[in-house]
């Protein structure tokens, strides 16, 4: 049996509250989605619940587990991520592991493990939705898979699948 998370980086904002655009956005998100989830969750920024919480209107389904916040998936030292982006020559992990190497081990190891203990509270063929930020998504799927995804642009997310205690990554259609 398999379990699913679907990280999804927040749509279009100013600050810390999405953008006109970035609510039409999050609602039209929510219809391409394919749904069925157990849980929903949000890193706890206000831009990430925001989209989360549009998310059902274009879904139309309901989500028995609610909307949990969990600041796990929200980066505790997002100042040294800013820095680290100013610093590399690309936007991908691998050239934030060249500006800040220990900053991306610390932080992959962190956020992996906060993945994993939301694939622990998931039912078998379980499946949740984590709207949270680049590039700390992509760190928790290099912290669980060992593996570098292509950097998420706003509205756009990786699902990672857990079967037989292993995981994979899947594009997130």
């Amino acid at each position: 049996m398999d379990r699913r998370v679907d990280l999804v980086r927040h749509t279009d904002s100013e600050g810390d509250v999405l953008t006109e655009e970035g609510v039409r956005a999050a609602v039209e998100l929510g219809r391409r989605l394919t749904g069925g989830y157990d849980l929903l969750v949000s890193s706890g920024a206000q831009r990430a619940t925001q989209t989360l919480s549009c998310l059902p209107c274009g879904l139309g389904q309901q989500v028995d587990g609610g909307v949990l916040v969990d600041p796990g998936f929200r980066s505790a030292v997002e100042d040294r991520w800013r820095d680290a982006a100013q610093r590399a020559r690309g936007k991908d992990l691998e050239a934030f592991r060249e500006a800040d190497p220990e900053l991306v081990e610390k932080e992959s190891t962190l956020l992996g493990s906060v993945l994993s203990h939301l694939f622990e509270r998931l039912p078998e063929k379980g499946r949740a939705l984590v709207v949270g930020h680049s590039p700390t998504h992509e760190a928790a799927v290099l912290g669980i898979c060992g593996q570098i995804t292509q950097p998420l642009s706003k509205g756009a997310g990786v699902r990672v699948v857990q079967q037989d205690g292993s995981y994979r990554i899947e594009a997130l259609s």
